[in-house]
């Protein structure tokens, strides 16, 4: 059993005296993982760190084996935002929460393509919280979560939203809400993709996508915690 294909790093543990377990999303088998010959050693493990992208031949002796994968850097992402905390840590939630969401070896095209897109940009360019709110909305929907922010789901309008219910995940316009306003979760313009993507908004718009993160996706999952690496972008953000 063999094949190739092109994925980020998400994970990377010592296996033995010098060989590592690694964790990859790839474009065409999902989230992989595999043992790297030689991987804790001198030479590799500079370059398995989180972000990295990869170009990788996997083999194994049946399919359900772990297997072994043979390593080809292409791009280091996390030298890039070492000088950025904030991009760092985004850095860091995005592939902690594959890591922690994906299901092994299903492959999700579209997301995968997000992504690279979320993660090419937090070395380059400004507008990535706004990505970043975008990418978490796409995770939700590929894994069976979405959550639909085109009208509001008790009038039916398509302006003036601003909340969106915990209950179906849809939008709520101010006029929707009325009295029951207090019981439904934000809808920052960030979380729609507009603005500048300020801090503030950004946070806002996480604590919405948190919620669902972690009470529908997480429960799906035997309940267990959000990856931490996720709660420590929202906390920068919310002191920005």
């Amino acid at each position: 059993m063999d094949w190739r294909d092109q994925g980020v790093l998400l994970t990377s543990r010592k296996h033995g005296e010098h060989a590592a377990i690694i964790q990859l999303f790839t474009a065409e088998h999902g989230r992989h993982a595999g043992v790297v010959r030689g991987g804790s050693g001198r030479r590799m493990a500079p370059v398995l760190q989180p972000g990295a992208q990869l170009d990788v031949t996997w083999r194994a002796r049946l399919d359900e084996h772990l297997g072994a994968f043979t390593v080809e850097p292409l791009q280091a992402r996390a030298a890039a935002v070492m000088g950025d905390r904030l991009a760092l840590a985004g850095l860091n939630a995005v592939v902690s929460l594959l890591s922690f969401a994906l299901p092994e070896r299903a492959p999700y095209p579209h997301l995968y393509a997000r992504t690279m897109t979320l993660l090419d940009l937090l070395a380059t360019s400004e507008a990535w919280p706004l990505a970043y709110m975008r990418w978490e909305l796409t995770l939700l929907d590929e894994i069976g979560f979405g959550l639909d922010l085109s009208r509001c789901t008790v009038t039916g309008a398509l302006d003036d939203l601003a909340y969106v219910s915990p209950k179906t995940g849809r939008a709520v316009s101010v006029a929707g809400a009325g009295e029951w306003a207090d019981r439904l979760l934000p809808l920052p313009p960030a979380l729609m993709g507009h603005g500048q993507g300020d801090p503030a908004g950004v946070a806002k718009g996480m604590e919405t996508t948190g919620y669902f993160l972690t009470h529908r996706l997480a429960q799906s999952l035997g309940d267990r915690p959000l990856p931490a690496a996720r709660q420590r972008l929202h906390d920068l953000f919310a002191r920005r």
